[in-house]
């Protein structure tokens, strides 16, 4: 009996198949398994542009096995990433804006992981003559009056909260050719306000870090509408099934532990002479405003 050739080929075909689609599932699930690895963080321009990142993600990365990915934009931005499930966790500094997406599920897991301040800094030769101020409101009015050149973010950062938080306090939007918008991240900003002889509003991180390199002295420091928080926080896995949840909630865990939080708090003394970020974990906001 001669064997069926169109039967065999036929088998044969179903045989290749069966072995091309179990190599193509394997393959999806190495992707899939090298996807989980990576970290997706959210985060202002504050923490990359002081460094502090590079100094917590290696030890991070070693501890847990996982890959941070780290995009630094403003908080606004980063906020809005958490709020559409494209990122996994996040570290953003303007709590006004951030516990919208805690009432709504958007994120979980909302820790406080360290504070620093904001200042005002400018021209040497401070022509606002707003050295020594405690108010912010009465600096930057200052400043408006005299018409003196203020270089502002400009890019719904959480620097860029703060800024028009101290005009709508005021009751005022600046406007004019002696403001103008960097729509940019802090670095720059400060480069630009350099340039320009300019003020602005910086972090005080940020500052210390760039400052051998800016002609800007630090000028106002000290009202308590200048306290900058930081928190980090989880994007939800149950709204958004996709994020890597347990990524996520290792790198919150990592940020809000004793070692951790003892690196955060020596970090730039030895540099600086002060540390850039005062640790907060397991603090409220209102213990760090009493201080």
């Amino acid at each position: 009996m001669k064997p069926n050739r169109r039967l065999s080929t036929g088998i044969l075909f179903l045989f290749l198949c069966s072995i091309l689609a179990f190599a193509a599932g394997c393959g999806e699930q190495q992707e899939q398994a090298a996807a989980k690895k990576d970290v997706i963080l959210a985060t202002t321009t504050s923490t990359v542009d002081t460094g502090l990142l590079d100094e917590l993600i290696p030890i991070f990365e070693e501890k847990t096995g996982y890959r941070v990915k780290p995009i630094d934009r403003g908080t606004g931005e980063a906020l809005e990433m958490g709020k559409k499930g494209e990122a996994d966790v996040l570290l953003t500094h303007a709590p006004a804006s951030e516990r919208p997406l805690v009432e709504n599920g958007d994120v979980i897991n909302y820790q406080l992981v360290m504070h620093n301040d904001f200042i005002i800094v400018g021209p040497p030769d401070d022509p606002a003559q707003i050295k020594g101020e405690k108010d912010a409101t009465e600096a930057f009015k200052k400043i408006m009056n005299g018409r003196f050149t203020f270089v502002s973010r400009g890019d719904d950062s959480g620097t860029h909260k703060k800024e028009k938080a101290i005009w709508d306090k005021l009751g005022v939007t600046p406007a004019g050719d002696w403001y103008l918008e960097a729509g940019s991240g802090m670095a720059d900003t400060l480069r630009l306000a350099s340039e320009k002889n300019a003020y602005t509003l910086t972090d005080r991180g940020t500052y210390l870090a760039q400052k051998d390199n800016l002609k800007l002295a630090s000028l106002m420091e000290g009202d308590p509408m200048l306290l900058n928080i930081y928190h980090v926080m989880q994007v939800n896995p149950e709204k958004f099934p996709k994020v890597n949840a347990a990524g996520a909630k290792a790198f919150v865990e990592f940020m809000i532990s004793p070692e951790t939080q003892r690196i955060i708090g020596d970090f730039g003394v030895d540099k600086y002479g002060q540390p850039l970020f005062i640790p907060d974990a397991g603090k409220s906001e209102e213990e760090i405003g009493m201080q």
